[in-house]
């Protein structure tokens, strides 16, 4: 399904012009308009999925397919030394667009591309609040 009021829904659709590096049935892989680094691209699914809890596992798996092999060429292409691939789900996430989409980000030595954040520490009473989670 397509949702028509969604900006990554024309654009995967070719409703609204991009830079389109790759394109299949499911798939348009387009350079990103705010990029974070040289060669920044977007995987976007052709059919509206809103965030990673709402699209199917078999999507999923290729779209990853998908970021190994246009990544593997923006890698060679670009002469990058690195790779970031990011994926947000909420507004505390930074997810700004809902509609599901994969970030490629090579990395250069040097780029000063900010992607991470401060490590903290595991305390033993969230992993045991965690764990039990998953039992």
């Amino acid at each position: 399904m397509k949702d028509c009021n969604c900006i990554f829904c024309k654009i995967a659709n070719g409703e609204i012009p991009s830079a389109t590096l790759y394109e299949d049935d499911e798939f348009r892989v387009i350079l990103d308009l705010n990029p974070a680094a040289k060669g920044h691209s977007l995987i976007l699914p052709k059919e509206h999925y809103a965030n990673l809890f709402e699209i199917p596992e078999d999507v999923l798996g290729r779209a990853a397919a998908v970021a190994k092999k246009v990544s593997g060429k923006l890698f060679t292409a670009l002469h990058a030394t690195g790779l970031n691939l990011v994926q947000n789900n909420g507004r505390s996430a930074g997810q700004t667009v809902f509609h599901f989409h994969l970030h490629m980000i090579p990395r250069y030595d040097d780029d000063n591309v900010k992607v991470g954040w401060v490590p903290g520490s595991l305390t033993e009473q969230d992993a045991k609040e965690i764990v039990s989670y998953f039992k």
